[in-house]
């Protein structure tokens, strides 16, 4: 098995498709995207040349999109699934993973792209709106999490290596009253302590100064 991943290790999707490897503990190499020229040679495999992309050389397999990546991976190495087998836990995580995706790594994309905007051109009200939606979703994530370790049940799953990055990136640009929000909170330090996360996390962190907007001295 030759598993490469293309990836960015500061890209927020990058992060879920190198936590589910973590995870699952599976070798692989890595082909980090800096320039055009790197886009370009992974136009070749993949037209839209978006990271995360997997290729499995010799199943002939290239894969691009984070979720599908993780399904992937899953089927690989010795750790506890991502995806459970049971379908309706399946079903929750899967249905969580596109919530972290589309609810809250949405619109902290927004945001951090509308920063990139010549101030006449940037879009103000939707900025606000973006805002306004991490707030609202964050505090669906508090009540969700009152009685539960992990997003969706008792183990972590592809849901939580979505919610880490989402999480990660969306304090950076929208945080959220930590006391208010203490469940939400008390996930949040259980996610980014647990070693795939904190190696995301720490890989990254040299390339902080890439981030368009001011770093906050919160975040760690």
């Amino acid at each position: 098995m030759t598993l490469t991943l293309y990836e960015h290790p500061f890209a927020s999707y990058c992060w879920k498709a190198l936590i589910a490897l973590y995870e699952r503990a599976v070798p692989f190499e890595r082909r980090q995207l800096d320039d055009e020229a790197d886009r370009a040679r992974l136009a070749e495999l993949w037209p839209l040349a978006s990271i995360p992309t997997l290729v499995d050389e010799e199943a002939g397999i290239t894969l691009p999109e984070s979720t599908i990546v993780v399904e992937y991976v899953d089927r690989f190495g010795d750790a506890p699934p991502l995806i459970p087998a049971e379908p309706q836990a399946a079903l929750e995580a899967r249905l969580w993973d596109r919530i972290m995706d589309l609810r809250v790594q949405t619109p902290m994309q927004k945001i951090v792209l509308d920063s990139l905007r010549p101030e006449g051109e940037r879009d103000h009200y939707g900025a606000e709106e973006a805002r306004a939606a991490l707030d609202q979703i964050y505090a669906l994530l508090a009540e969700h999490l009152r009685h539960r370790a992990w997003l969706a049940g008792p183990t972590f799953t592809l849901a939580d290596a979505a919610a880490a990055p989402a999480l990660f990136y969306g304090r950076v640009v929208r945080r959220w009253d930590e006391r208010e929000l203490a469940n939400l909170s008390r996930y949040y330090e259980a996610l980014t302590a647990r070693p795939s996360v904190a190696r995301v996390i720490d890989e990254a962190r040299p390339l902080r100064p890439l981030f368009p907007l001011p770093w906050p001295d919160y975040v760690d």
